[in-house]
């Protein structure tokens, strides 16, 4: 081995990991100021134009209740208005700021927890990698800023049920599903602890924006009258189905590009009849779960949040930010199972790019290029939730062979592990 070599292996992983997230943070910043070009749409118009249009608005004191893309619960305000944290920046500008300042959190929030017993740097790694691998969409939406309060939910639940609570609730009111990190709860106690506490805190916030700001509940009416989005596994019936003369169209419909046509409620109806499915899925696997191994609550997150993302019948490119970010706290274990879906993502996420921006026209179009990057990506997503499931399953829903693998002593492991 060469004295450079030698050198180099002496470099702690974290420092790697964090000289690769500065190399790659610094070109995903070049990509959304226009620095850069990057193939495809330009994706950050959504912040100069729509988020900046919605920050005027929220700044007179009310939500932008009459605007049919406003389709996020009433936390979402905060994310549209941090900009204001930096007042002497133009607002995309100061928003691509407060997202790398997010986006570092997150990374030493995984660097802190690796360093326990148990643990590595593998998770932040699949930070580093999994968030530029989305090109400048991740820095273009504020789904980062829920991810990063997710990951803070599972590096905290643990040992503190009510502060997983709390978080999951924040979470829940900036972008809903961050509720679905307490999927994975021991049954008793922590359940009781965090579910409590994330239903005292949801409403005490969402009655408080309701109060406070008119138009806090308008999303749920726009998100009703939602259709069937081009990238969503639905979607693919569609477009098949327009190759054999559906006469229905493509449109831009409630801010996404959706179909529209006859059947169009039937195949949105089915997506829904499956995420019901996934939902009772989830329920039956946490009455039949015999033990919880050290984990369990990030792995059922992972696996509740790939369950509901890929039967949606919305699934934009950002949405690849919440699964990067969970499948990294997952593999911050040695012994995790979920190290095959976690590779799954990584390679939806890149294909995901390839189909918004890069070659989204022959997405909306439907020809041979858009339909295979759709195939490829659903299908990596499908995988991969069967996977996880499977793993989460086989990990935990098993009578136990011997006292060592009883749900008390499995319990104590998991408090010892923990508590260093």
């Amino acid at each position: 081995m060469g004295m450079a070599a030698r050198a180099a292996s002496r470099v702690p992983q974290p420092l790697w990991a964090v000289g690769a997230f500065a190399a790659t943070r610094a070109l995903l910043l070049l990509w959304v100021l226009g620095a850069l070009p990057f193939p495809g749409l330009d994706v950050t118009g959504d912040v100069s134009v729509i988020y900046h249009g919605w920050y005027e608005v929220l700044r007179t004191g009310r939500f932008p209740g009459s605007d049919v893309t406003w389709q996020y619960p009433p936390g979402a305000a905060l994310a549209v208005l941090s900009p204001a944290l930096l007042p002497f920046l133009a607002y995309a500008r100061a928003f691509f700021a407060v997202l790398f300042a997010a986006d570092a959190l997150v990374l030493g929030m995984l660097l802190y927890a690796a360093r326990r017993p148990g643990r590595s740097a593998r998770g932040a790694w699949v930070w580093v990698a999994g968030v530029p691998l989305l090109g400048p969409t991740a820095y273009a939406r504020y789904d980062l800023l829920a991810t990063a309060v997710a990951v803070a939910a599972l590096l905290a639940g643990v040992r503190r049920p009510r502060v997983l609570g709390a978080l999951a609730a924040f979470g829940a009111l900036l972008k809903v599903w961050p509720v679905l990190v307490l999927a994975g709860t021991r049954r008793g106690r922590a359940t009781v602890r965090s579910w409590g506490t994330a239903a005292l805190v949801g409403a005490g916030l969402l009655l408080t924006a309701w109060a406070a700001l008119p138009g806090a509940l308008a999303f749920l009416r726009f998100q009703q009258a939602r259709g069937t989005e081009v990238e969503s596994l639905g979607a693919l019936v569609l477009h098949a189905a327009r190759h054999l003369g559906w006469p229905g169209e493509v449109a831009l419909h409630y801010g996404s590009v959706e179909f529209l046509g006859p059947h169009v409620q039937l195949v949105s109806g089915v997506a829904q009849v499956l995420s019901g499915l996934a939902l009772g899925w989830l329920l039956l696997w946490r009455r039949l779960a015999g033990t919880w191994p050290p984990g369990t609550l990030a792995d059922a997150a992972f696996t509740a949040v790939l369950l509901f993302t890929t039967t949606s019948r919305v699934i934009s490119p950002q949405y690849m930010v919440w699964l990067v970010g969970l499948a990294a706290v997952c593999l911050l274990r040695r012994t995790g199972p979920m190290r095959a879906p976690a590779l799954m993502v990584l390679a939806a996420t890149l294909v995901t790019t390839l189909e918004f921006p890069v070659w989204f026209g022959h997405v909306v179009a439907g020809d041979a290029l858009g339909i295979t990057l759709l195939c490829v990506r659903n299908g990596l997503l499908v995988a991969a939730s069967v996977t996880a499931g499977v793993l989460l399953w086989r990990r935990t829903v098993r009578p136990p062979r011997h006292r060592a693998d009883s749900p008390e002593c499995v319990r104590g492991t998991e408090e010892l592990v923990d508590s260093h």
